[in-house]
Protein backbone atom coordinates (compact mmCIF):
# COMPACT_ATOMS: atom_id res chain seq x y z
CA UNK A 1 0.00 0.00 0.00
CA UNK A 2 0.96 3.63 -0.86
CA UNK A 3 1.79 6.50 1.30
CA UNK A 4 -0.55 8.22 -0.74
CA UNK A 5 -3.66 5.39 0.30
CA UNK A 6 -2.29 5.03 3.36
CA UNK A 7 -2.95 8.76 3.82
CA UNK A 8 -6.08 8.37 2.13
CA UNK A 9 -7.17 6.06 5.01
CA UNK A 10 -6.05 8.37 7.62
CA UNK A 11 -7.97 11.22 6.28
CA UNK A 12 -11.41 9.06 6.21
CA UNK A 13 -10.42 7.88 9.86
CA UNK A 14 -9.99 11.68 10.39
CA UNK A 15 -13.79 12.33 9.08
CA UNK A 16 -12.37 13.60 5.95
CA UNK A 17 -15.36 12.54 3.12
CA UNK A 18 -12.44 12.78 0.52
CA UNK A 19 -9.42 13.78 -0.50
CA UNK A 20 -7.29 14.69 -3.24
CA UNK A 21 -3.55 15.27 -3.88
CA UNK A 22 -2.08 17.51 -6.81
CA UNK A 23 1.63 18.90 -7.09
CA UNK A 24 1.71 22.71 -6.26
CA UNK A 25 2.08 24.09 -9.47
CA UNK A 26 0.55 27.37 -10.33
CA UNK A 27 -3.21 27.06 -10.68
CA UNK A 28 -5.00 26.49 -14.40
CA UNK A 29 -7.45 28.83 -13.81
CA UNK A 30 -4.98 31.63 -12.85
CA UNK A 31 -5.66 34.32 -15.83
CA UNK A 32 -9.13 33.93 -15.18
CA UNK A 33 -8.37 35.16 -11.30
CA UNK A 34 -6.35 37.95 -12.71
CA UNK A 35 -8.79 39.32 -15.04
CA UNK A 36 -11.82 38.81 -12.19
CA UNK A 37 -9.26 41.27 -9.75
CA UNK A 38 -8.68 43.59 -13.03
CA UNK A 39 -12.44 44.13 -13.31
CA UNK A 40 -12.82 44.53 -9.30
CA UNK A 41 -15.36 42.03 -9.13
CA UNK A 42 -14.06 41.31 -5.18
CA UNK A 43 -15.55 44.53 -3.99
CA UNK A 44 -14.54 45.47 -0.81
CA UNK A 45 -12.52 42.36 -0.53
CA UNK A 46 -9.27 44.32 -1.53
CA UNK A 47 -6.95 41.34 -0.11
CA UNK A 48 -7.85 39.19 -2.45
CA UNK A 49 -6.25 41.69 -5.10
CA UNK A 50 -3.47 42.51 -3.03
CA UNK A 51 0.22 42.39 -4.80
CA UNK A 52 1.39 39.78 -2.03
CA UNK A 53 -1.60 37.76 -2.57
CA UNK A 54 -1.46 37.96 -5.89
CA UNK A 55 2.34 36.60 -5.69
CA UNK A 56 1.47 33.76 -3.65
CA UNK A 57 -1.14 32.67 -6.29
CA UNK A 58 0.76 32.93 -8.69
CA UNK A 59 3.72 30.83 -7.47
CA UNK A 60 2.89 28.89 -3.81
CA UNK A 61 6.47 28.60 -3.29
CA UNK A 62 6.23 32.19 -2.19
CA UNK A 63 3.87 30.78 0.82
CA UNK A 64 6.34 27.67 1.22
CA UNK A 65 9.48 27.77 -0.12
CA UNK A 66 10.01 24.21 -1.80
CA UNK A 67 6.19 23.98 -1.84
CA UNK A 68 5.86 20.09 -3.61
CA UNK A 69 2.01 19.03 -3.16
CA UNK A 70 -0.97 19.87 -2.22
CA UNK A 71 -3.43 17.68 -0.10
CA UNK A 72 -7.23 19.15 -0.29
CA UNK A 73 -9.66 17.19 1.39
CA UNK A 74 -13.18 17.43 1.60
CA UNK A 75 -15.91 17.47 4.23
CA UNK A 76 -19.99 17.49 3.22
CA UNK A 77 -22.00 19.65 5.90
CA UNK A 78 -25.43 18.62 4.24
CA UNK A 79 -27.87 18.36 7.16
CA UNK A 80 -31.41 18.19 6.14
CA UNK A 81 -34.15 20.25 4.42
CA UNK A 82 -36.48 22.28 6.75
CA UNK A 83 -40.15 23.16 6.02
CA UNK A 84 -40.51 25.62 3.13
CA UNK A 85 -42.86 27.31 5.66
CA UNK A 86 -39.87 28.13 7.90
CA UNK A 87 -37.64 29.52 5.49
CA UNK A 88 -39.91 31.31 3.66
CA UNK A 89 -41.52 32.65 7.29
CA UNK A 90 -41.05 36.43 6.32
CA UNK A 91 -40.54 36.93 10.32
CA UNK A 92 -37.91 34.88 10.02
CA UNK A 93 -34.47 35.77 8.94
CA UNK A 94 -32.25 32.79 6.85
CA UNK A 95 -29.28 31.52 7.42
CA UNK A 96 -26.81 29.54 4.79
CA UNK A 97 -27.08 25.78 5.39
CA UNK A 98 -23.32 25.70 6.03
CA UNK A 99 -23.80 28.05 8.88
CA UNK A 100 -26.35 25.81 10.84
CA UNK A 101 -23.95 24.51 13.58
CA UNK A 102 -20.11 25.25 14.92
CA UNK A 103 -17.87 26.80 12.61
CA UNK A 104 -16.01 24.59 10.45
CA UNK A 105 -13.02 26.25 10.78
CA UNK A 106 -12.24 25.29 14.38
CA UNK A 107 -13.28 21.85 13.17
CA UNK A 108 -11.35 21.12 10.68
CA UNK A 109 -8.05 23.00 10.85
CA UNK A 110 -6.72 20.75 14.14
CA UNK A 111 -7.62 17.72 11.71
CA UNK A 112 -5.40 19.12 8.72
CA UNK A 113 -2.83 19.59 11.27
CA UNK A 114 -3.24 16.12 12.67
CA UNK A 115 -3.62 14.66 8.98
CA UNK A 116 0.04 16.93 8.57
CA UNK A 117 1.62 15.26 11.28
CA UNK A 118 0.77 11.83 10.79
CA UNK A 119 2.21 12.27 7.19
CA UNK A 120 5.52 13.50 8.70
CA UNK A 121 6.09 10.90 11.01
CA UNK A 122 5.49 8.09 8.29
CA UNK A 123 7.87 9.15 6.04
CA UNK A 124 10.88 7.45 5.07
CA UNK A 125 13.71 8.09 8.01
CA UNK A 126 15.90 10.31 5.72
CA UNK A 127 12.61 12.85 4.65
CA UNK A 128 11.78 16.04 6.23
CA UNK A 129 8.63 17.79 5.54
CA UNK A 130 7.46 21.37 6.30
CA UNK A 131 4.23 22.36 6.02
CA UNK A 132 1.03 25.03 5.92
CA UNK A 133 -3.06 24.31 6.74
CA UNK A 134 -5.79 26.29 5.18
CA UNK A 135 -9.45 26.36 5.85
CA UNK A 136 -10.27 29.13 3.21
CA UNK A 137 -7.95 31.14 4.57
CA UNK A 138 -4.72 31.30 2.64
CA UNK A 139 -4.15 33.04 -0.12
CA UNK A 140 -4.80 30.09 -2.34
CA UNK A 141 -7.27 29.18 -5.43
CA UNK A 142 -8.46 26.32 -3.76
CA UNK A 143 -11.46 24.98 -5.97
CA UNK A 144 -8.98 25.39 -8.78
CA UNK A 145 -6.06 23.50 -7.02
CA UNK A 146 -9.59 20.88 -5.75
CA UNK A 147 -10.05 20.57 -9.45
CA UNK A 148 -6.86 18.89 -10.59
CA UNK A 149 -6.78 16.85 -7.20
CA UNK A 150 -10.00 15.17 -8.61
CA UNK A 151 -12.18 16.09 -6.34
CA UNK A 152 -14.76 18.13 -8.61
CA UNK A 153 -15.28 20.43 -11.35
CA UNK A 154 -16.05 24.02 -11.45
CA UNK A 155 -19.56 25.20 -11.90
CA UNK A 156 -20.74 27.95 -13.66
CA UNK A 157 -21.31 29.31 -10.40
CA UNK A 158 -18.38 29.10 -9.68
CA UNK A 159 -18.82 26.43 -6.67
CA UNK A 160 -17.00 23.32 -6.71
CA UNK A 161 -19.19 20.49 -8.10
CA UNK A 162 -18.71 16.63 -6.97
CA UNK A 163 -20.67 14.41 -9.35
CA UNK A 164 -21.71 12.17 -6.72
CA UNK A 165 -21.84 15.14 -3.89
CA UNK A 166 -23.06 18.03 -5.03
CA UNK A 167 -21.36 21.46 -3.94
CA UNK A 168 -22.65 21.52 -0.15
CA UNK A 169 -19.07 20.29 1.09
CA UNK A 170 -16.27 22.03 2.40
CA UNK A 171 -12.82 22.41 1.45
CA UNK A 172 -9.40 22.55 3.31
CA UNK A 173 -5.87 22.00 2.33
CA UNK A 174 -1.93 21.13 3.57
CA UNK A 175 0.50 23.04 1.28
CA UNK A 176 3.60 20.81 2.09
CA UNK A 177 6.64 20.31 0.84
CA UNK A 178 6.92 16.65 0.54
CA UNK A 179 7.03 15.01 -2.69
CA UNK A 180 4.70 12.15 -3.68
CA UNK A 181 5.73 9.54 -6.07
CA UNK A 182 1.78 10.03 -7.80
CA UNK A 183 -0.70 12.38 -8.11
CA UNK A 184 -4.39 12.56 -8.65
CA UNK A 185 -5.75 12.71 -12.02
CA UNK A 186 -7.56 16.10 -12.46
CA UNK A 187 -11.33 15.75 -12.93
CA UNK A 188 -12.94 17.34 -15.97
CA UNK A 189 -12.96 20.86 -16.00
CA UNK A 190 -17.05 21.18 -16.04
CA UNK A 191 -20.15 19.10 -16.27
CA UNK A 192 -22.80 21.54 -16.49
CA UNK A 193 -23.41 21.37 -19.99
CA UNK A 194 -26.26 23.90 -21.11
CA UNK A 195 -27.67 24.22 -17.78
CA UNK A 196 -27.77 27.50 -16.73
CA UNK A 197 -30.56 27.41 -13.71
CA UNK A 198 -28.38 28.53 -10.95
CA UNK A 199 -27.86 32.02 -13.32
CA UNK A 200 -31.09 32.61 -14.06
CA UNK A 201 -31.71 32.17 -9.75
CA UNK A 202 -29.38 34.60 -8.66
CA UNK A 203 -32.10 37.30 -7.66
CA UNK A 204 -29.26 40.32 -7.65
CA UNK A 205 -27.76 39.06 -11.06
CA UNK A 206 -24.65 38.78 -9.59
CA UNK A 207 -23.23 36.24 -12.50
CA UNK A 208 -21.81 38.33 -15.31
CA UNK A 209 -21.06 35.62 -17.20
CA UNK A 210 -20.92 31.76 -16.38
CA UNK A 211 -18.10 31.14 -14.16
CA UNK A 212 -17.38 34.35 -13.21
CA UNK A 213 -19.28 35.60 -10.21
CA UNK A 214 -19.31 39.46 -9.13
CA UNK A 215 -19.19 39.59 -5.42
CA UNK A 216 -20.65 43.00 -5.10
CA UNK A 217 -24.05 41.82 -6.31
CA UNK A 218 -23.58 38.37 -4.15
CA UNK A 219 -26.43 37.85 -1.85
CA UNK A 220 -23.53 35.76 0.82
CA UNK A 221 -21.04 38.86 0.40
CA UNK A 222 -23.42 41.83 0.71
CA UNK A 223 -24.04 39.71 4.03
CA UNK A 224 -21.42 38.84 4.88
CA UNK A 225 -18.19 40.41 3.22
CA UNK A 226 -19.43 43.87 3.11
CA UNK A 227 -18.73 46.08 6.16
CA UNK A 228 -20.54 49.13 4.91
CA UNK A 229 -24.11 49.90 3.53
CA UNK A 230 -25.49 47.53 0.92
CA UNK A 231 -26.06 49.33 -2.18
CA UNK A 232 -30.31 50.00 -1.91
CA UNK A 233 -31.09 48.74 -5.02
CA UNK A 234 -29.81 45.54 -4.12
CA UNK A 235 -31.61 45.61 -0.48
CA UNK A 236 -35.06 44.43 -1.94
CA UNK A 237 -33.78 41.56 -3.87
CA UNK A 238 -32.27 39.71 -0.93
CA UNK A 239 -34.89 38.67 0.59
CA UNK A 240 -35.20 37.45 3.96
CA UNK A 241 -31.53 36.23 3.96
CA UNK A 242 -29.40 37.48 6.69
CA UNK A 243 -26.48 34.96 6.62
CA UNK A 244 -25.40 34.17 2.89
CA UNK A 245 -27.60 32.63 0.66
CA UNK A 246 -28.22 29.00 -0.75
CA UNK A 247 -29.84 29.80 -4.12
CA UNK A 248 -27.63 28.75 -6.71
CA UNK A 249 -26.54 25.55 -5.20
CA UNK A 250 -29.61 25.30 -4.15
CA UNK A 251 -31.18 25.18 -8.35
CA UNK A 252 -28.22 22.99 -8.84
CA UNK A 253 -29.37 19.27 -10.39
CA UNK A 254 -26.07 18.07 -9.14
CA UNK A 255 -27.30 18.60 -5.43
CA UNK A 256 -29.94 16.02 -5.42
CA UNK A 257 -26.53 13.88 -5.12
CA UNK A 258 -25.56 15.42 -2.07
CA UNK A 259 -24.47 13.62 1.38
CA UNK A 260 -26.01 13.66 4.38
CA UNK A 261 -22.74 14.65 7.02
CA UNK A 262 -22.19 12.43 9.78
CA UNK A 263 -20.78 15.32 11.61
CA UNK A 264 -23.43 16.11 14.07
CA UNK A 265 -22.14 19.60 14.74
CA UNK A 266 -23.19 20.84 11.82
CA UNK A 267 -26.65 19.64 12.34
CA UNK A 268 -29.34 21.95 14.13
CA UNK A 269 -30.65 22.11 16.96
CA UNK A 270 -33.44 24.02 16.83
CA UNK A 271 -35.11 25.71 13.95
CA UNK A 272 -33.66 29.63 15.00
CA UNK A 273 -30.27 28.12 14.22
CA UNK A 274 -31.78 28.13 10.30
CA UNK A 275 -34.22 30.58 10.18
CA UNK A 276 -33.89 33.02 13.34
CA UNK A 277 -37.06 35.47 14.60
CA UNK A 278 -36.14 38.97 13.16
CA UNK A 279 -37.35 40.12 16.12
CA UNK A 280 -35.47 38.49 17.88
CA UNK A 281 -32.12 39.69 15.68
CA UNK A 282 -33.11 42.93 15.46
CA UNK A 283 -33.17 43.19 19.47
CA UNK A 284 -29.52 41.26 20.02
CA UNK A 285 -26.89 43.67 21.84
CA UNK A 286 -23.50 43.45 21.83
CA UNK A 287 -23.32 41.00 24.89
CA UNK A 288 -26.41 38.54 23.51
CA UNK A 289 -25.05 38.64 20.29
CA UNK A 290 -21.30 37.18 21.25
CA UNK A 291 -23.49 34.88 23.68
CA UNK A 292 -25.74 33.93 21.30
CA UNK A 293 -23.13 33.29 18.55
CA UNK A 294 -20.71 32.35 20.38
CA UNK A 295 -20.04 28.78 18.42
CA UNK A 296 -21.05 29.85 14.98
CA UNK A 297 -19.51 31.15 11.79
CA UNK A 298 -21.42 34.26 12.45
CA UNK A 299 -19.82 35.63 15.29
CA UNK A 300 -16.86 37.12 12.67
CA UNK A 301 -19.26 39.62 10.89
CA UNK A 302 -20.14 41.46 14.52
CA UNK A 303 -23.54 42.18 15.72
CA UNK A 304 -24.32 45.63 13.88
CA UNK A 305 -23.97 43.47 10.34
CA UNK A 306 -25.84 41.15 11.26
CA UNK A 307 -28.98 43.66 12.68
CA UNK A 308 -28.05 45.59 9.49
CA UNK A 309 -28.86 42.36 7.63
CA UNK A 310 -32.18 41.98 9.71
CA UNK A 311 -32.96 45.54 9.31
CA UNK A 312 -33.04 44.50 5.35
CA UNK A 313 -35.09 41.80 5.68
CA UNK A 314 -37.78 43.69 8.11
CA UNK A 315 -37.74 46.10 5.52
CA UNK A 316 -38.74 43.33 2.82
CA UNK A 317 -40.85 41.71 4.89
CA UNK A 318 -44.24 43.62 4.43
CA UNK A 319 -44.96 42.97 8.25
CA UNK A 320 -45.98 46.28 9.94
CA UNK A 321 -45.32 44.82 13.15
CA UNK A 322 -41.65 45.60 12.95
CA UNK A 323 -41.81 49.21 12.65
CA UNK A 324 -41.91 50.04 16.67
CA UNK A 325 -38.26 47.94 16.93
CA UNK A 326 -37.29 49.69 13.93
CA UNK A 327 -37.62 53.33 15.10
CA UNK A 328 -36.24 52.69 18.31
CA UNK A 329 -33.10 51.00 15.83
CA UNK A 330 -33.31 54.19 13.67
CA UNK A 331 -33.39 56.65 16.58
CA UNK A 332 -31.19 55.29 19.36
CA UNK A 333 -28.90 52.59 18.02
CA UNK A 334 -25.21 53.28 18.83
CA UNK A 335 -24.39 51.71 15.11
CA UNK A 336 -24.32 54.60 12.25
CA UNK A 337 -24.97 51.37 9.89
CA UNK A 338 -27.83 50.01 11.81
CA UNK A 339 -29.84 53.53 12.49
CA UNK A 340 -29.19 53.90 8.51
CA UNK A 341 -30.85 50.52 7.79
CA UNK A 342 -33.70 50.58 9.93
CA UNK A 343 -34.24 54.07 8.62
CA UNK A 344 -34.58 52.37 4.85
CA UNK A 345 -36.56 49.50 6.19
CA UNK A 346 -39.45 51.69 7.90
CA UNK A 347 -39.76 53.27 4.34
CA UNK A 348 -40.49 50.00 2.79
CA UNK A 349 -42.46 49.17 4.82
CA UNK A 350 -44.50 52.27 5.01
CA UNK A 351 -44.31 52.92 1.61
CA UNK A 352 -46.48 49.93 1.49
CA UNK A 353 -49.56 50.80 3.39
Amino acid sequence: MTLATTLQHQAAHLGFNRIGITPATPSPTLDAYLAWVEAQHYGEMAYLARPDRVARRQDLSVILPQARSLIMVALDYSTLQPPADLLNDPTRGRISNYAWGVDYHELMTPRLEALAKWLRNHLPPDETMQWRVYVDTGPILERSHAQQAGLGFIGKNTMLIHPKAGSHFFLGEILTTYAFDRYDTPHRATMCGNCTRCLNACPTHAFPQPYVLDARKCISYLTIELKNAIPIDLRPRMGNWVYGCDICQQVCPWNRFAIQTLETDFFPVIADQIAPSLFDLLALTEDTFRERFAQSPILRIGRARLVRNACVAAGNSGQGGFLEILQGLANHDESPLVREHAAWAIRQLTSQD
